[in-house]
């Protein structure tokens, strides 16, 4: 038929919807034996440079590649965060060092996550503790089982939580742990 273009539609369930993922990863392991560095500046020990790129390859090849990542700009978890992106094959330049996340307690870092793309189906996280686990216990409330050896984020661990449509609603128990995995396990 002159003048009509055939388009390409496909027919999307309303009902489907794609869960947003949160990742939230705690620096890898940073070395303490740095003599007058102050805190921010503490580089990645050598454990730390070893696992880093364990994750990012784990995830990697999980599919679990981020489409926003933010870190603390602190040493220890910006090396760790440029680390892991490689891996990802997430460019460095894309990667958002926000101070907030440093020393951050719940309500900083949730203020952080409210401030991400509204399309970013996964989101990955970089900082510290306590307050990257107590952002997890926030975020999945009463339901949080505690390991074993009552760490829920040693070095370079990764929770994978599955998160609510809107990064600026995230309510106490809002989201589901799906995994929290370990570099010693990969």
């Amino acid at each position: 038929m002159p003048g009509f273009r055939r388009l390409n539609l496909k027919y999307i369930d309303p009902f489907f919807h794609m869960p947003r993922e949160l990742l939230i990863l705690r620096h890898a392991k940073s070395d303490w034996n740095t003599g007058a560095l102050a805190d921010f500046q503490r580089p990645l020990a050598r454990r730390g440079k070893n696992d880093a790129p364990k994750v990012g390859a784990w995830l990697y090849r999980e599919g679990l590649v981020p489409e926003h990542v933010v870190s603390s700009p602190a040493e220890r978890a910006r090396k760790t965060a440029e680390i892991v992106c490689k891996r990802l094959d997430y460019k460095k330049k894309n990667i958002v060092f926000d101070n907030q996340v440093y020393a951050a307690e719940v309500p900083g870092l949730l203020d952080v996550l409210a401030r991400c793309p509204a399309a970013a189906s996964i989101i990955l996280l970089i900082g510290h503790n306590p307050g990257l686990e107590d952002l997890l216990r926030h975020l999945v409330g009463s339901e949080l089982e505690i390991p074993k050896d009552g760490k829920l984020l040693p070095t370079a661990t990764v929770a994978r939580l599955e998160m609510p449509d809107d990064w600026q609603q995230l309510e106490l128990g809002c989201a589901q742990l799906v995994s929290l995995t370990r570099p010693k396990s990969l």
